[in-house]
């Protein structure tokens, strides 16, 4: 059975990923995709330097594009989404347990899953709601209806942020795709212009192991222009459709 989904239009968008950092070079990326590989992490020269020591890669990348595609807004609720969140500073935690030492207050604090969207609320002085969200292969698709649920209760916007990076080597036997580190942002605005529906139901076989992560496939359905995109997880069927 097919749900009726939900729909919204995209007011403002932004992305970043090492090597990719201009509407240009994404525009590129979107019609011939290729791997994206680890290099120099963003500037996020609109947040206060105390603060943005604190953010690690990942967290960098989700912060620039909110910074980005938010811009001058306040009191916006914001949703921030990553399957994988800050992996690599868990890791580090973990091992500092198993060989008896004492963990870091401050290394702990920034590896929970909603620590990105504390720092950026912190920085900029916002009041607004703020949810951290993780939902395995799927965590983009629930982000969106998270985001959709905050505009039918009246939001006017909602900034939903998308960050992801490889898993660390202890990890990398669990990793389903080539993951690849990436952010973007989309401020999203009741069904309008140009919409966009997300639609789901059950059935279908287990999606095999892709070459892109679920976060680049969206975002290239999104930039390139598509009219559909269809992915099935865990025997559930997401169709997402371009209205424009």
């Amino acid at each position: 059975m097919r749900t009726q989904g939900v729909s919204f239009s995209v007011a403002r968008h932004a992305a970043w990923a090492p090597g990719l950092t201009t509407p240009e070079a994404w525009a590129a990326w979107a019609q011939a995709p290729f791997a994206i590989d680890a290099g120099a992490e963003p500037g996020v020269r609109q947040m206060p330097p105390m603060l943005r020591r604190r953010a690690g890669f990942l967290g960098k990348m989700a912060l620039e594009v909110a910074y980005a595609c938010l811009g001058e807004r306040h009191g916006v609720p914001t949703v921030f989404c990553s399957r994988h969140g800050e992996a690599a500073r868990a890791i580090a935690l973990l091992a500092d347990l198993a060989l008896g030492n004492l963990l870091s207050p401050t290394a702990f604090g920034m590896a929970v899953h909603n620590a990105n969207a504390g720092l950026f609320s912190i920085a900029r002085a916002e009041r607004a709601n703020h949810i951290a969200l993780a939902a395995g292969a799927s965590t983009i698709e629930h982000a969106v209806i998270e985001a959709c649920g905050l505009l039918a209760d009246g939001a006017p916007m909602v900034l939903l942020v998308g960050a992801d990076c490889p898993l660390p080597p202890t990890f990398a036997v669990f990793q389903e795709c080539d993951e690849q580190p990436h952010a973007w942002a989309w401020l999203m605005v009741p069904a309008g212009a140009d919409p966009i529906s997300l639609t789901w139901a059950a059935g279908g076989a287990g999606e095999a192991a892709s070459a892109i992560p679920a976060g680049l496939a969206i975002l290239r359905f999104f930039l390139g222009g598509e009219q559909q995109l269809e992915r099935v997880v865990q025997q559930r069927r997401w169709c997402w459709m371009r209205h424009g």
